[in-house]
């Protein structure tokens, strides 16, 4: 999982820990969360490549799928995800990836078609669940927990991990069948 939002006084975590609590209720996941406000890429993609870079790298080659927690800001994704997601080609080839967005009016759709353009470019899978979280601030439960309970939160967030864990299995036996042709 990838946190994309580096601003302070930012929300992604708050999401990000909510999605991984639902990641760790299930045998069939393991989880290595990324948070991109501590990964110290550099801003520019420099030669020879910055350790952060090969760290995140490793880590990014060793994931079977990605989930990518952002939120929309004026309309886009933050540039830090941009920037991460550019430092790597091969890492993200044939591997599935979804999208869990949030934002305070709106509910992220403009990310996530976004995102899926950049990541079909890179060769990754972009599947068709996602869970677009709107109006993510005022979700939260009276006793200060988020998200406040949401029957169809919570079904969008089961389905897309179902369908996240389908496309991994079948992509990692089809890596492991076949080397990717990039």
């Amino acid at each position: 999982m990838i946190i994309g939002s580096t601003r302070t006084g930012r929300f992604g975590p708050t999401v990000a820990e909510w999605v991984a609590g639902r990641i760790h209720r299930r045998r069939d996941l393991d989880l290595d969360t990324i948070d991109l406000a501590t990964a110290g890429l550099p801003d520019q993609l420099t030669e020879p490549t910055p350790a952060p870079v090969r760290e995140l790298g490793r880590r990014l080659a060793a994931a079977d799928a990605f989930i990518v927690v952002t939120p929309e800001y004026n309309g886009s994704f933050p540039a830090a995800l941009k920037n991460a997601i550019d430092w790597f080609d091969v890492e993200w080839a044939a591997k599935p990836v979804t999208v869990v967005s949030y934002g305070r009016d709106s509910d992220g759709s403009r990310v996530t078609a976004q995102l899926r353009q950049i990541f079909g470019e890179l060769n990754a899978v972009p599947i068709r669940r996602t869970v677009p979280v709107a109006r993510a601030w005022q979700r939260f439960a009276a006793d200060g927990s988020w998200p406040r309970r949401d029957p169809e939160l919570d079904a969008a967030v089961g389905v897309t991990l179902d369908q996240l864990t389908w496309w991994a299995t079948a992509l990692r036996a089809a890596r492991l069948r076949d080397a990717f042709v990039v």
